[in-house]
């Protein structure tokens, strides 16, 4: 079999196991986690044959016309190059593991046959994003994945959180993708076809009328889908989804389709240097918010959300200074670490009833009920902290280093200005990112307090797959030198210096994470036994009991994955981000009040408006509709009244009218002789 024909089978293995689960949910609920799992594997499979016959070596080009436009024609095309190989392994291992996970973790949900489906339909369209070599058809797969977010969000649909959620990230990504369909025509226009690599040549040979116009449209469309900053709101907010969902969409699907855009069609923008510096300044203002946010959230899952967009803003970052290859390896290493996290952050909540870091904080033993988990998010943690050797540290480094040579003058792909956004913020974001990482671990798995509930061992479908993304969490930043075919032959390991400035930023926010954690677990036992000493259960503010009650128990994952709610430990959480940002903790906790920005900016304005429209249709328009039906009756009315059948009233009638007539043309014929 070809490789092309191989190629073809990967997205359609999926899809072709999206219809059948939908069809054969209800009628063969049997067959659902076949359907679900053996196409994607299958998939998997053949997308590493591919990318081992591609070898990163001649990138893979088939294209046969879809359909004619009388313009730019629009062709069904592959085009595979060794950046594409490689994500289309990810994309298919990470959904592998996704649904071999969600058999377990929603073996009782009702809705779980069009739960799989979805998550199959939402494999091929990454996948046909993944291969596609024309922007017509890489757009379906983009927003095909739009929509199956849309439901996946809102899975559990009967709670306000899960339909505002997935209403936001529906709305917030299709914000972005206005500009961005604008952009793909623009750059159509301008270069004469859809077709990746005649879009590539007509760049080579400087053939674009408006490279800024056009990058910073498509930015526009990148920055809704891969959440960044400003149209990062959605991502945080889309956890109130299932978390093997939250796995799929930060490690492999959704959020690196941005990335994975910009680095296909990186010369288009690197034709622009003002679009460069923007794209530099989008990714350090991300990078270095998330991580402030990542470190004030209760929420785990909205702790890895924000972890999610940082680690995106290095990507951004990266492709900012002109180096994709740091880009998709950081991509790579990244989708493999984050799913463990995810996955990792769904077997916690399974055994401790609660989604509550503060909650965690305050139960004794959680690590000891869960230790597959323990041990397998340790290792996640430490790659997301870039601790070498872990995957995360060479992925990371080769993001700084890339920015050091742009802003030393060594690189004229980018401005040095672009280097040093990039540079100044990764390091500032290595210190954050190491200090809630931390923070996450400690609370999660050191606490103190009443013991953490006991229910029984995890399943295998869960544990499994932990361990099974545990390997290139360790292993894969090592990879780096045997697969740098597949990244155009660039040089992906660190140096000195930015190896001793990224650890060492890392080093210091673990260590001041730790001692401020230490002193807030000092004074965390200090209040717990003054509390007891005094006889009352009002130790810890009413506020915080309840909110963590409510953290406890709000989220309907936590009823469909669990089998009871816990007791909220009494007493105060021990948590040393109040201590690290201080004042700002408060801002950052809301995410710095983006979205109350947006509501006074936005959404007011767009509903005081909608208010007018309603108020002129109703009171304006349909007042004058309902004038024209009564006018309309009312002279009905009156003729009906001349209309009595009786022959002598219509002669007198007639002659009256006569009369009428003739005084009337005797008065005209004298007034006439007059004058």
């Amino acid at each position: 079999m070809s490789t092309t024909t191989l190629a073809v089978l990967v997205p359609l293995l999926p899809f072709l196991g999206a219809v059948a689960g939908l069809l054969l949910g209800r009628t063969a609920p049997g067959f659902v986690r076949p359907l679900a799992i053996l196409p994607t594997l299958g998939a998997a499979v053949l997308a590493v044959l591919v990318a081992v016959r591609q070898g990163g070596g001649e990138t893979i080009n088939a294209a046969t016309e879809l359909t004619p436009t009388g313009s730019v024609p629009i062709d069904l095309s592959l085009y595979i190059d060794g950046f594409a190989a490689l994500v289309a392994v990810l994309v298919g291992v990470v959904a592998t593991c996704v649904q071999v996970y969600s058999t377990a973790y929603l073996r009782e949900d009702p809705r779980y046959p069009s739960y799989a489906a979805l998550v199959s339909l939402f494999t091929s369209a990454m996948l046909l994003v993944v291969y596609s070599g024309d922007l017509m058809v890489l757009l379906v797969g983009w927003e095909v994945m739009g929509i199956c977010s849309y439901f996946l969000v809102g899975h559990y649909w009967e709670t306000e959180a899960a339909r505002s959620a997935s209403l936001k990230a529906f709305l917030v990504t299709k914000l972005g993708d206005v500009p961005f369909l604008i952009g793909l025509f623009a750059l159509a226009a301008d270069a004469g076809s859809f077709e990746i690599p005649k879009i590539l040549g007509t760049v080579a040979a400087g053939g674009l009328d408006h490279p800024t116009l056009i990058a910073l449209l498509l930015l526009a469309g990148v920055a809704g889908k891969s959440a960044q900053f400003p149209l990062h709101t959605w991502l945080p907010d889309a956890m109130a989804g299932p978390t093997p969902v939250s796995a799929l969409i930060h490690a492999a699907t959704m959020v690196a389709a941005g990335v994975y855009f910009i680095a296909r069609l990186l010369p288009v923008f690197a034709a622009s240097w003002s679009a460069l510096v923007v794209m530099a300044v989008m990714a350090a203002v991300t990078m270095v918010g998330s991580g402030l946010a990542a470190i004030a959230q209760d929420d785990i899952k909205r702790v890895l959300a924000y972890s999610t967009i940082g680690q995106l803003g290095y990507m951004v970052g990266a492709l900012a200074v002109g180096d994709r290859g740091a880009a998709v390896f950081h991509l790579l290493s990244h989708g493999a670490f984050k799913a463990l996290l995810f996955l990792g952050a769904g077997v916690i909540i399974h055994a401790a009833g609660t989604n509550s870091l503060g909650v965690m904080s305050r139960m004794d033993g959680l690590a000891k009920r869960i230790p597959d988990a323990y041990w397998t998010m340790t290792i996640a943690l430490l790659a997301l902290a870039a601790v070498p050797p872990f995957a995360g540290f060479f992925s990371k480094e080769a993001v700084l280093v890339a920015a050091e040579h742009t802003a030393t003058g060594h690189s004229e792909f980018a401005p040095s200005a672009a280097g040093w956004l990039v540079l100044v913020g990764g390091l500032l974001t290595a210190l954050l990112t190491a200090a809630y990482a931390t923070r996450l671990w400690l609370m999660a798995f050191r606490g103190r307090g009443a013991a953490a509930p006991v229910h029984g061992k995890e399943p295998l479908a869960m544990t499994g797959v932990l361990w099974l993304l545990a390997i290139p969490s360790i292993g894969f930043g090592l990879a780096a030198g045997p697969i740098s075919d597949w990244f155009d032959g660039g040089e992906l390991t660190p140096t000195l210096v930015t190896s001793v400035l990224g650890t060492g930023a890392a080093a210091i926010g673990a260590m001041l994470t730790y001692a401020l954690w230490q002193r807030a677990s000092a004074k965390a036992v200090l209040a717990t036994a003054a509390g007891a000493g005094a006889g009352t259960e009002t130790a810890v503010p009413a506020s915080v009991a309840v909110a963590a009650a409510e953290s406890a128990a709000e989220t309907p994952e936590v009823a469909e994955v669990t089998h009871d709610h816990p007791a909220v430990p009494a007493g105060p959480a021990a948590d040393p981000g109040k201590a690290f940002l201080g004042p700002l903790h408060r801002h950052a906790a809301v995410g710095f009040h983006l979205d109350a920005v947006y509501d006074r900016l936005f959404v007011r304005p767009v509903r005081a408006a909608a208010s007018l429209v309603r108020f002129l249709d109703r009171e304006v328009v349909d007042t004058y509709v309902r004038g024209a039906g009564t006018g309309t009756q009312l002279l009905g009315s009156l003729v009906r009244r001349a209309q009595t059948g009786n022959v002598q009233s219509y002669l007198s009638a007639l002659l009256a009218g006569a009369v009428v007539l003739a005084i009337a043309t005797a008065v005209l014929a004298n007034v006439n002789a007059g004058s």
